[in-house]
């Protein structure tokens, strides 16, 4: 506990996780729309075969038939079920981002929330509560620590998502507070996720999600069971920052304006699937090229000015930038995500196809772009985009975004979100997206689960 002797962060915390809950209007609207786009992200997973390994694996370990696979009718325990379906959401680096905390909220919030609230039969209301509750949690727990997980060599999406998952399942589960403590506890020493499939080109990411999600529901569980958890996980010595996370931390940011201000509202949707610390300069290489009215073949060279923070994921030296491993290596490297946009115009689930991965013409101009970092103010994934673009005429042309497109002051719109769920979900969209924006008033998850198993199910539209 703090040296005061008051009420540890996890304590606080579990409070208001289990206390009686008013979500305001535009966090619960915000909160709809990041589980439509993490449940088309998962259905798109299905329908690609994104996630064949995690499916096959949570269908064998089987279980009580507690909770659905999503994108199928397979019901199998709610903790194989997350993991199943944390990997889906997750899978095709498509999903959401929180900027502070640098986390993919919804790839652990909605495999939580879904499983846990399917088990119990809870109503759409109390899975949406739920569902805020962990976004809540994911978020804070990983914005007191901006990068500082990564810096480490962690996923933060698996660090703070155990905390996330926790929570979710602990107030669906109707847990007290002082159990729901414990919970939080159990699951600081299931965080993890290493980083080291940037390298390689290991799957291991897709996962992470997956793992936290199944951790927090048995951490809750566990809890549940009479096991005991540290009250200074957060808090220390010995806690989740201390040992996790580099550079400067603040503990307080966890509570601070808790119930007051919403971080909910603060995530942003991606309009493309590939790391969030690329998108900047992606777009605003796109601008550039858009503002010169040239065509790509006119592009002698980009160089872009990066955040330090995104350089050390997207930009780094000791592996291939211009010929990736795999697809997750394509889609943490600048150079071949901005060369990718500027040659085919747009950047979908297909462009980081492994047979997409050698063509020779965005090879040829990953090579020649070029970056430097550039100290900026606040997060990195809140960082602007600043590219030169030198051209066979002599020219060069700036490019600039003030941010990376689909959050803060330039957020996905609810006609892209729809397109996107359309490319995702296919022909079946429509009457899934009127299942999720419906779930305040739903019975129970049914409906909704129904049709994201039709979505996944339906024949690929060839056009005519």
């Amino acid at each position: 506990m703090p040296a005061d002797h008051s009420p540890s962060t996890a304590a606080e915390l579990a409070r208001w996780i289990t206390a009686d809950l008013a979500v305001p209007v535009e966090v619960e609207a915000a909160a709809l729309r990041h589980l439509l786009d993490g449940l088309g992200n998962a259905v798109a997973a299905v329908r690609a075969d994104a996630a064949g390994p995690a499916l096959a694996v949570a269908t064998g370990l089987g279980g009580p038939a507690e909770a659905t696979v999503l994108g199928t009718s397979t019901r199998i325990s709610a903790p194989a079920a997350a993991l199943a379906n944390g990997t889906l959401v997750h899978a095709l680096d498509f999903d959401d981002t929180h900027a502070g905390g640098l986390v993919h909220a919804t790839a652990v919030v909605l495999p939580a929330a879904f499983a846990v609230g399917e088990q119990v039969g809870a109503d759409g209301r109390a899975v949406l509560d739920a569902a805020v509750v962990g976004y809540e949690v994911a978020c804070r727990v990983a914005s007191a620590a901006p990068h500082g997980f990564h810096a480490a060599g962690l996923h933060a999406t698996m660090v703070a998502g155990v905390f996330s998952s926790a929570a979710v399942a602990a107030r669906l589960l109707g847990l007290d507070a002082a159990t729901t403590t414990h919970a939080l506890g159990i699951a600081g020493s299931q965080a993890g996720g290493l980083l080291a499939f940037l390298a390689t080109g290991a799957s291991t990411k897709q996962l992470h999600p997956g793992f936290a999600s199944q951790s927090g529901i048995l951490s809750a569980r566990l809890a549940a069971a009479g096991a005991t958890g540290p009250e200074t996980v957060f808090d220390g010595p010995h806690g989740v920052y201390d040992a996790l996370a580099t550079g400067p931390v603040d503990v307080s940011v966890v509570l601070r304006d808790l119930g007051s201000v919403w971080e909910t509202t603060r995530i942003g949707i991606k309009p493309w699937p590939t790391c969030q610390l690329a998108h900047a300069t992606m777009a605003a290489a796109a601008a550039g090229l858009a503002s010169a009215g040239a065509d790509v073949d006119a592009v002698v060279a980009v160089h872009a000015r990066v955040h330090p923070d995104s350089a050390s994921v997207v930009c780094v030296a000791d592996r291939d930038l211009v010929q990736p491993v795999g697809p997750y290596a394509a889609k943490f490297s600048l150079p071949w995500s901005v060369a990718a946009l500027l040659v085919d115009g747009h950047v979908g689930v297909e462009t980081y196809a492994p047979a997409q991965l050698a063509r020779p013409e965005i090879g040829a101009l990953a090579a020649r772009i070029t970056w430097e970092e550039t100290p900026g103010h606040g997060v990195a994934a809140d960082a602007a985009g600043d590219v030169v673009l030198t051209l066979a005429d002599g020219r060069t042309v700036t490019g600039h975004v003030d941010r990376s497109p689909g959050g803060g002051s330039a957020p996905l719109t609810d006609a892209d979100l729809r397109a996107k769920l359309a490319g995702n979900a296919g022909p079946l969209a429509d009457p899934l997206a009127e299942a999720v924006l419906s779930l305040p008033g739903a019975a129970d998850l049914t409906t909704l689960l129904n049709r994201a198993a039709a979505a996944a199910d339906a024949p690929l539209e060839v056009p005519a």
